[in-house]
């Protein structure tokens, strides 16, 4: 199979990622303010908790299977047969998510109180487990993965104004985030015929996938226990309105982390594929490219939503969110760790066959997480939870550091961390004092955006900074080329 060009890919990621930004910058804008922290709250703790449903239905293949596909992807009938394997184990799996599903729901009041909601929201362990997602992955098909999840936002996005009018509206809005989210996977059954055979070959051989797919379902366990955990264990401790004012700085949260990870996204089934062939040359460049381009994004996105960080809870919440300023500015910090053990875990040590070590960096993660939210969510509450999270992940890079810190100091060593520091002290001079001018929150935000982030830029291609200059170069052809072709 043609393998498409990496820059292709990451544009294409950009592309997603912006639309997986602008989506819910206007619908949380909108929802936020018509269903409150409370309303907030109760969607976000029924996807929390449905989240542990999910990971068990996948069973860890959204990551194995990137993998293992990627490594079969230029043979149609090896690709056909482990596709295959994987979604029948995954169909498998979700059949008796389901039924625990159904055992927690019934036997749990706090969950029977709202099991409409419940159940709605349960519609994603169906869609995740038939999207087969990491096929599209391993193939790179990062173009029709872009098109299909924007037309299926689009569309959500009209049914948020026509449908969310009062607070009691709760339910449709649960019911549109996983329309928005998951529905697309209907798609991508369909399409798959495209790549692999849908007529059953027979002869299956399941053990050559168990043993890492249950590592791999490990590792999503953990994951998902320490992301997730410290909302669940806010919600019960603390009720739905102090979900709903961490929600609003997870989910900003949430949308920054998907544009730091962008390039480690799409770079995964390649880095996949030069192991297997053996090209470790190729494998060690894109890595370090990669690295590289998570701190000069990462640092100063953090630094600004740190300064920013009320102007930009009141642009998207509104002032009912004052509480979840604080919080925000706390959790900012992960912005930079999960960047960085995106790369070390799951294109470094997953594609080299140690994904044993992002098992035990997890488990760390999440044992730290329940310990520290079991001790200040009591106290401190929202601010409790993001302490637990912030910790958590720095322990997960913490150990996968410790496991790779032969393979990726030379790396490491090559990154301008002063030279990014500066940058970013320059750009915060030179737009903090616009918070005293009295602007409203979004010019505010879209001023003291433009001249940070303006600063930072002329700043490292004043410096000549490599991947700067490179991606620089590559916006000023692309018009260029738009030009000369009018």
């Amino acid at each position: 199979m043609k393998q498409k060009s990496i820059k292709l890919n990451f544009i294409m990621n950009i592309i997603l990622t912006l639309s997986s930004m602008i989506f819910p910058l206007i619908t949380f804008r909108y929802v936020s303010r018509i269903l409150l922290p409370v309303g907030m709250g109760k969607v976000s703790f029924a996807n929390s908790l449905v989240s542990y449903f999910v990971m068990f239905a996948q069973l860890g293949i959204p990551t194995y299977g990137i993998r293992a596909c990627a490594a079969v992807r230029d043979d149609r009938e090896k690709l056909t047969r482990t596709a295959q394997e994987l979604m029948i184990i995954n169909i498998a799996t979700c059949f008796i998510a389901y039924i625990a599903f159904a055992f927690v729901l019934i036997f749990t009041p706090k969950l029977h109180e709202e099991k409409i909601l419940y159940i709605v929201v349960s519609l994603s362990i169906f869609f995740n487990s038939i999207g087969m997602e990491w096929l599209y992955k391993a193939l790179e098909q990062y173009t029709y993965i872009t098109v299909r999840s924007i037309a299926f936002k689009f569309i959500a996005l009209v049914a948020m104004f026509v449908l969310i009018h009062t607070k009691s509206d709760y339910v449709i809005y649960g019911a549109i985030t996983i329309f928005a989210a998951s529905a697309s996977n209907i798609l991508n059954l369909i399409h798959s015929h495209k790549y692999i055979g849908w007529r059953p070959v027979g002869n299956y051989h399941f053990k050559n996938h168990l043993k890492a797919v249950l590592i791999f379902f490990a590792m999503a366990c953990a994951a998902t226990i320490y992301t997730h955990l410290d909302t669940i264990m806010l919600g019960f401790m603390s009720g739905s309105e102090n979900v709903g004012y961490y929600d609003a700085a997870v989910k900003i949260k949430g949308i920054l982390v998907s544009v730091v990870t962008s390039l480690g996204a799409v770079l995964l089934p390649r880095a996949s594929y030069y192991v297997n062939q053996g090209n470790m040359e190729d494998f060690k460049r894109i890595s370090g490219k990669a690295l590289n381009f998570v701190f000069l994004l990462a640092a100063p996105l953090m630094v600004y939503f740190i300064l920013f960080a009320r102007q930009g809870i009141y642009f998207l919440s509104g002032p009912a969110y004052a509480n979840s300023v604080l919080p925000m500015q706390i959790i900012m910090p992960t912005l930079l760790f999960i960047g960085i053990t995106n790369i070390l875990g799951i294109q470094i040590l997953v594609p080299l066959g140690k994904e044993k070590i992002v098992l035990y960096s997890e488990i760390a993660g999440a044992i730290v997480n329940l310990i520290i939210n079991s001790i200040l969510i009591p106290r401190f509450v929202a601010e409790g939870a993001a302490i637990g999270t912030v910790v958590a992940e720095f322990v997960v890079l913490i150990v996968q550091y410790c496991a790779l810190r032969d393979k990726v100091n030379e790396i490491l060593k090559a990154i301008h961390y002063f030279r990014i520091m500066f940058a970013i002290l320059i750009s915060s001079v030179c737009s903090l004092w616009l918070i005293k001018t009295g602007m409203d929150n979004f010019l505010l935000l879209l001023v003291s955006a433009i001249v940070f982030f303006g600063v930072y830029g002329i700043y490292m291609l004043a410096r000549k900074e490599e991947l700067v200059i490179q991606f620089t170069t590559q916006i000023y052809n692309s018009i260029k080329k738009v030009v000369d072709h009018r």
